[in-house]
C-alpha cells in the first residue's frame, strides 16, 4: 500500500506566531521538531494499517523542515522546491492508494488560525467556484485530478471543520483553536498520540466515499491585499481584471489554476 503525506507547519502543535515558522528565527527549531515528529506519528499509524512505502513532500517554505534523518526505512522524503506547480503535491501521481495533510492550517482570510493563509500572504481570500479556498482544498482537488482518496488532516480546528465540508467522509485531528492572534493547544504529545491513532483508522475504514469529485468548470478569484499585486498579475494569460484588488479565471481545466498560482501568488 502506498500513501502519499503532504506536510506543512503552522497547523501543527503549539505553533502560533509566523516567527515560529521562519526558519532564520531562533523560534523556529522546536515546530521543526514537532513537524517531524507529527509526520512520523502518520507514518506510525499508516504502517500499522498495512502502508508499505510512504512519500512525504515536505510543504513549507524551503521546504527543507522534516528531519529526514529521522525517517524510517519505508519512507521517500521530498525536500525542497522543484519549481513543478503542484508544490506541497509535487510527487503524487496515479499509483497512491490515498493521501493525508499534516500541519495544515486554516485559509486566507479566516478567523480560526492567527497564522491563516494560501499559499503566501500576499491574497486576503481566495474563492474556487465560489467558495472560499484553503491549501488543503487546492491540494485535495490536486489528489483528485489522479483519483487519489483524500484520508486524513490534522491541523487547527478550522480547516479541520472546513476539511470535513469538502470530504465528510475524512479524519481529521485537531490540534489547536485560533481566536483572535491566539491559540489553545493540546499538549504535543497527545496530538501525536492522535494522529497515529488516527491515521491508521483513516486507512483501515472503507474509503470509497473519501474521493473527492472534481467540477467541469472552474472560477478562480483571488483578492489581493496591494493593488500593485492585483494590477500586475491581471494580465497572466486567462486572469481579468475584476477590480483594483481582484482578478479572475473561468476554465475547465484545474492545471491552469494550479499553475496561475504558482506565479501570480508569488
Amino acid at each position: 500500500m502506498k500513501i502519499f503525506i503532504s506536510a506543512d507547519i503552522e497547523g501543527v502543535a503549539g505553533s502560533t506566531l509566523k516567527e515560529e515558522c521562519h526558519k532564520e528565527r531562533p523560534e523556529y527549531a522546536k515546530f521543526a521538531e514537532q513537524m517531524t515528529l507529527e509526520v512520523l506519528a502518520a507514518v506510525e499509524g499508516a504502517v500499522a494499517a498495512g502502508a508499505d512505502e510512504i512519500v512525504i513532500k515536505d510543504g513549507h517554505g524551503s521546504a527543507t523542515n522534516i528531519d529526514v534523518m529521522k525517517m524510517p526505512k519505508c519512507v521517500t522524503l521530498i525536500r525542497g522546491k522543484s519549481g513543478h506547480p503542484y508544490n506541497m503535491m509535487f510527487g503524487i501521481d496515479d499509483t497512491y492508494d490515498g493521501v493525508m495533510f499534516v500541519g495544515y492550517h486554516s485559509r486566507a482570510g479566516a478567523n480560526t488560525s492567527p497564522l491563516s493563509h494560501t499559499n503566501t500572504g500576499n491574497s486576503s481570500y481566495i474563492k474556487i467556484n465560489g467558495e472560499y479556498a484553503s491549501e488543503f482544498m487546492i491540494n485535495s482537488y490536486i489528489a483528485a485530478i489522479h483519483k487519489v482518496p483524500i484520508l486524513f488532516i490534522s491541523g487547527d480546528q478550522g480547516i479541520c471543520q472546513d476539511a470535513k465540508k469538502l470530504v465528510p467522509n475524512i479524519t481529521t485531528v485537531e490540534t489547536k483553536i485560533g481566536i483572535g492572534g491566539s491559540t489553545i493547544n493540546l499538549s504535543p504529545e497527545k496530538v501525536i498520540d492522535l494522529i497515529r491513532e488516527n491515521a491508521e483508522k483513516s486507512i483501515k475504514k472503507d474509503v470509497s466515499e473519501s474521493f473527492l469529485q472534481l467540477p467541469n468548470e472552474f472560477e478562480d478569484e483571488i483578492k489581493f491585499k496591494e493593488p500593485i499585486n492585483a494590477y500586475k498579475m491581471s494580465f497572466y494569460p486567462k486572469m481579468k481584471a475584476v477590480d483594483s484588488h481582484t482578478i479572475k479565471m473561468e476554465t475547465n481545466d484545474f492545471m491552469d489554476i494550479v499553475t496561475a498560482h504558482a506565479f501570480v501568488l508569488y
